[in-house]
């Protein structure tokens, strides 16, 4: 756990990816699900976070 968190203050890759790959994966469930309109509402927004997010921590060091 310290080894992510580590690697979130340092701007490393792995890390900040996975945190956007887990947006991108909640917006989708949220998109998907029936019950709450609120977060369908927001899941567009989401997987959009998501996946500017990835696309620039693509370019972060290793």
């Amino acid at each position: 756990m310290s080894t992510f968190i580590n690697g979130l203050l340092r701007l490393r890759r792995g890390p900040w990816e996975m945190v956007a790959s887990i947006l991108i994966a909640l917006g989708v469930v949220m998109l998907m699900q029936p019950f709450a309109i609120i977060l369908y509402s927001w899941s567009f927004l989401i997987t959009l976070i998501g996946t500017v997010m990835f696309i620039i921590v693509s370019h972060f060091p290793e």
